[in-house]
């Protein structure tokens, strides 16, 4: 989104690291046998985790390595823009928030226009004043693309999936440090509602980002 904060500190680097490793192995071993291949990453968590600083941070480290890297944001993807979404909620109840807020189709679109190097249009959110743009990508000259959001490992066509363990109620400070909603009550009972949703993608996680930022196996976690 264009407009957001990215607070990305070293713990973040070092997980990217860790990830990137993994990245690296599996994405040589798919393009023996296709060297077309074009490989896919999801981080999943919730808000105020890092998926953003996490996904940026990996997008670089692959980048030193020749690999250019394209991060979609699926916060760019929901339904309902920014400036409507909240009256939105409350008019629909709680239990509108979640996965299907989403524009899917779209995500899975630009996705096979990645897939097939095709140029495409995405949307993206300018958070200052809160209206979608579009942006055109060639996807030709992309290597590979990291997807983060809530949801983003419930994507299909991914090869690995990041899931990060820290829930919003342990991320307040980088929530409020981002300023990108305001924290009132309605708001904690959307991040609750969000919690509860984002947790039920955990088993479908390859890697797992602890609460102290380490990366394993997911299964691997003690």
């Amino acid at each position: 989104m264009l407009g957001d904060v990215l607070l990305i500190n070293d713990l973040h680097k070092f997980a990217a690291s860790s990830i990137m490793e993994r990245v690296l192995i599996e994405k040589e071993e798919k393009e023996r046998n296709d060297p077309e291949y074009k490989y896919v990453v999801a981080i999943s968590g919730e808000s105020g985790a890092g998926k953003s600083e996490l996904s940026h941070s990996l997008a670089l480290l692959l980048k030193a390595h020749g690999i250019r890297v394209k991060v979609l944001h699926t916060d760019n993807y929901y339904l309902v823009p920014p400036l409507l979404r909240k009256e939105w909620r409350m008019n629909n109840g709680i239990e509108s928030v979640g996965i299907n807020e989403y524009d899917w189709s779209l995500v899975n679109r630009n996705i096979r226009d990645f897939k097939e190097n095709r140029e495409t249009i995405m949307p993206c959110i300018d958070i200052v004043p809160d209206q979608i743009d579009r942006l055109i990508t060639d996807f030709h000259k992309i290597h590979l693309l990291v997807i983060d959001g809530l949801y983003a490992i419930n994507t299909k066509e991914v090869d690995l999936r990041v899931f990060i363990e820290l829930t919003y109620h342990e991320t307040k400070i980088s929530q409020l440090m981002r300023g990108k909603e305001p924290a009132d009550d309605f708001r904690l009972q959307v991040l609750e509602r969000e919690h509860i949703n984002v947790q039920s993608l955990k088993p479908k996680a390859d890697l797992l980002v602890n609460r102290n930022y380490e990366v394993v196996e997911a299964g691997k976690n003690g």
